[in-house]
């Protein structure tokens, strides 16, 4: 009797836990779970067609998926999932032709169209029309600075300071060798 009900004991504690085991704690931090490859608008903006894989590969890093049976084809693939959320997965196919060249792509990304506006179905309006004139906010009217003043030593500083072009770097090639 006192077997039996020891047993009893230990069995309802052993299902106790496996039940507790599958809840989860409120407050307890849940840490976000990223896979595959990261790809931005950005980075979907600056392909081109023609380019080579060799400059696909500089924007986008390498391919998570080289398909063996499609050696035109590379797939980039990325999945989210929130800490106790919903997994959201983006996909981006690029395609090659037969001389190493960047003919096309699909995916979840589209060229110059940013995902907001894309979920949104809305395109870039602009900020003023031409009939109504940008509304500047008023800004405060500027007194000089004192004589002998702390902001006239200042200004005279900056007025002083002599400006020196900033060097325009040459285009990259876009055909190299």
């Amino acid at each position: 009797m006192q077997n039996a009900k020891h047993m009893l004991t230990s069995l309802a504690f052993v299902l106790g836990l496996a039940a507790l085991a599958g809840c989860s704690f409120p407050g307890v931090y849940k840490i976000d779970i990223q896979q595959g490859n990261v790809v931005t608008q950005d980075m979907i903006d600056q392909l081109k067609p023609g380019m080579t894989r060799r400059q696909v590969r500089f924007i986008m890093g390498n391919p998570l998926i080289t398909d063996t049976f499609h050696p035109n084809r590379w797939d980039y693939l990325y999945s989210i999932q929130p800490g106790g959320g919903a997994r959201q997965q983006e996909r981006m196919s690029l395609i090659f032709s037969d001389n190493d060249q960047l003919v096309g792509l699909n995916g979840d990304f589209m060229p110059g169209v940013s995902r907001d506006e894309a979920i949104l179905g809305t395109e870039a309006a602009p900020a003023t029309t031409p009939e109504q004139p940008a509304q500047q906010p008023e800004q405060p009217k500027e007194q000089p600075a004192k004589p002998g003043s702390l902001e006239e030593q200042i200004q005279q500083e900056v007025d002083q300071v002599e400006t020196v072009p900033v060097p325009t770097p040459e285009p990259l090639d876009a055909n190299p060798q």
